[in-house]
């Protein structure tokens, strides 16, 4: 009987442990959020942060029976505070300066740090992949972004109009602008720049996380495909304007672009995806007694 209560005491400790650990962290981020939700995460270029943060924080729930088991066996561990105070030292400095790049990017680094510090080094090995996915809903900062999106627009807008030359649509294009019948396209940046370039990059390493192929030879072929998969993806999207405005008109193209646009993409480059990793598959057949 004592060592089954001894097993409950240690059963609730972590849970109570964790409680001041969660409102900690609900103090410091839920103002920024409320910033995110009222800014960045409001326009069409940057709506998937909120989505990647909610599946980063699945991901987390989801590994934290695998954290608790590598935690039985190493400890906790005093390397994890200079991680913690780094990420804390770049909150103050971004929340304070209002650069939410940096506000943002602090949170992998605090929870690495209390991660190693409450469960060890092991359960941190567990979390790495949520907590580098956390990554992708990090704004990106504006003169970087400006500097690649315009050659990826351009290089859109080059791929479609000749695309749709070859199926004798007579369409005409002035470096972004895109001319098809009467009508009168621009290319956005929510439809070829980089922030959906980000949003698909971080679609492909998902998927890659949660099929768990153990051949390292087509995790990095896929890997290395997701970037000409994303950019297919939005010669589509744009491909899919043009026809859908050519043929029905100027207004239901404006719809389709604050309506289905997103979708577009998405299914778009997950079907891409998916069959990218099917030609995988076969060409690594060899290796398949390895994948589970």
């Amino acid at each position: 009987m004592h060592k089954t209560s001894g097993i409950g005491v240690h059963s609730r400790l972590p849970l109570l442990m964790w409680l001041p650990i969660i409102a900690g962290l609900l103090a410091l981020y839920v103002p920024s959020l409320v910033d995110l939700f009222r800014g960045v995460w409001s326009s069409d270029e940057q709506k998937h942060g909120p989505i990647v943060l909610a599946v980063a924080c699945w991901l987390l729930y989801r590994k934290w029976p695998e954290m608790r088991k590598a935690s039985e066996d190493r400890p906790s561990s005093v390397a994890g505070w200079p991680i913690l105070l780094f990420g804390l030292s770049c909150y103050v400095f971004g929340r304070s300066q209002a650069i939410q790049e940096i506000e943002v990017g602090s949170v992998p680094f605090v929870l690495m740090g209390l991660i190693v510090i409450v469960l060890g080094t092991s359960a941190l090995r567990k979390a790495w992949f949520p907590l580098f996915f956390m990554l992708f809903m990090i704004p990106q900062p504006g003169a970087f972004v400006n500097a690649l999106t315009l050659p990826l627009k351009i290089a859109v807008s080059v791929v479609v109009a000749n695309m749709l030359y070859v199926f004798n649509y007579p369409i005409a294009r002035t470096g972004v602008i895109l001319n098809v019948g009467q009508y009168q396209l621009l290319v956005a940046d929510a439809c070829a720049g980089l922030h959906t370039l980000f949003s698909l990059e971080s679609l492909g390493l998902l998927y890659m996380n949660l099929v768990g192929h153990t051949s390292i030879a087509r995790n990095v072929g896929l890997a290395l495909l997701i970037v000409p998969i994303a950019f297919c993806a939005n010669v589509i999207r744009v491909i899919t304007l043009l026809l859908i405005t050519y043929y029905l008109g100027d207004a239901a193209g404006r719809g389709y672009l604050h309506g289905f646009a997103g979708m577009t993409l998405f299914l778009s480059g997950l079907l891409l995806i998916l069959g990218a990793d099917a030609v995988l598959g076969k060409l690594f057949s060899w290796q398949a007694p390895r994948d589970t």
